[in-house]
């Protein structure tokens, strides 16, 4: 039985909730940051949130984890590490040595790059599934869809924590399914 199956689970979902951060005007005007460098910080909100999305991934099927840079690298790590699968980082851009694949997508406040490197990994074929922390706009996660196909991988779906859907994000993941954390 997942977590989220048990009745204490809309008590612990309201205690993740109350541990993030929400910080008005971060990184500009008009955006509020959600923060959840608190709910990392406590080990039982760490261990809830690990738990459900390695619950999830493995539902769906997954031979690999892709972890976005940089809080889906600290959930992903710990997911893979749960399921005995490899861990994928996926990089901001100008963080590996060339060749690499980009992919430049939008944020709500600009605009940004996800990077993979050209060779040393083998995707072909492989599952992935891919955690960040939050779920705004979709375009981190659209970006590494691309690069993850890019390398002859198939991406089996997404894991996060939080989802901003006022910003309707999941409308550009079409054809995989979303498991939210905060969503009992």
């Amino acid at each position: 039985m997942s977590l989220a199956e048990q009745p204490a689970f809309a008590s612990t979902i309201e205690a993740l909730k109350a541990k993030t951060r929400f910080v008005p005007g971060f990184p500009v005007e008009g955006v509020i940051f959600e923060d959840l460098t608190p709910v990392l910080a406590d080990a039982q909100a760490f261990g809830m949130v690990v738990d459900e999305l390695a619950a999830a991934a493995k539902d769906m099927g997954a031979d690999m984890i892709g972890g976005l840079d940089a809080r889906g690298f600290l959930l992903g790590s710990a997911v893979a590490y749960k399921l005995g699968l490899g861990i994928l980082a996926i990089r901001k851009k100008g963080k590996l040595p060339p060749p690499v694949y980009t992919k430049e997508y939008e944020l709500e406040y600009g605009t940004a790059a996800l990077e993979l490197p050209a060779s040393g990994i083998d995707l072909v074929g492989k599952k992935v599934v891919l955690i960040d922390d939050v779920l705004a706009t979709g375009g981190t996660l659209v970006a590494a869809t691309e690069l993850i196909h890019e390398l002859g991988g198939q991406v089996a779906g997404y894991g996060v924590v939080l989802e901003v859907e006022a910003l309707e994000g999941r409308s550009r993941l079409h054809s995989c399914p979303v498991y939210v954390v905060s969503h009992p």
